[in-house]
């Protein structure tokens, strides 16, 4: 199944209220590295913007107001999500806001299946702060650059945090293509060596080893390898 992380900036915090989306952004998931494939869309509102949202994304409605309308890309939207799973964070805040979008235009609410990381996280990162931003620092991925929300951005994140959280690559750069250099391997002789120390895990560290599997294996259907090499 193709999957497509996706993100949301909006007018306030509540569609019930009128509130409506002002920035759209998804990008296509090429197995464990970003693809190319990606859509993004600043978007006419159609309303003011709140001041507290403002100041989390630094959007106003000045802005906005010669964009596009939702109603102007909610096919292309459509064609370009269609039957992917979609990884979002907070999913509830940004899928609501978009079944409120296609709920205006008389259109079907989304079908797609979803993948929530903050729900993820909570459960791979019990009592711990898991935002965007603590996630990031958690798997020491810059976000240095995030002074504000942005949609783009906040999916790119995003993309590294579910690698990272899925046990990926640190990077979306992926493998590193500098030249290696090979040594000979050498045979000891030497049988004065020490011998080797084993540090046994204590009771904790085996049961927050049992519950990070467990993280895993739910955010990867039940293929956590670990698990399943335990089990054999």
């Amino acid at each position: 199944m193709r999957r497509i992380v996706l993100d949301t900036e909006t007018t306030g915090l509540d569609p019930r209220q009128g509130h409506r989306i002002i920035e759209l952004a998804a990008i296509e998931l090429d197995g464990r590295k970003v693809s190319l494939r990606r859509f993004h869309r600043y978007l006419n509102p159609e309303r003011e913007i709140d001041a507290g949202a403002a100041a989390v994304h630094g959007l106003t409605y000045e802005r906005l107001q010669n964009e596009a309308k939702f109603a102007d890309i909610a096919s292309s939207f459509l064609e370009f999500i269609e039957g992917a799973e979609l990884i979002i964070h907070n999913a509830p805040f940004d899928i609501g806001f978009i079944n409120h979008e296609l709920e205006l235009l008389g259109l079907p609410l989304l079908q797609n299946a979803v993948t929530d990381t903050l729900k993820v996280a909570r459960e791979m990162h019990p009592g711990k702060k898991n935002s965007l931003n603590a996630l990031c620092g958690r798997y020491e991925i810059d976000n240095a650059h995030r002074s504000l929300h942005g949609a783009l951005l906040d999916t790119e994140l995003l993309a590294e945090v579910y690698f990272a959280m899925t046990r990926g690559q640190k990077s979306l750069l992926g493998e590193d293509d500098a030249p290696k250099t090979r040594q000979p391997a050498v045979l000891s002789t030497d049988a004065s060596r020490p011998k080797l120390r084993v540090l046994q895990p204590s009771a904790e560290e085996l049961a927050e080893h049992a519950l990070q599997l467990a993280g895993i294996d739910k955010a990867s259907k039940g293929s956590c390898l670990w698990l399943q090499l335990e089990g054999a």
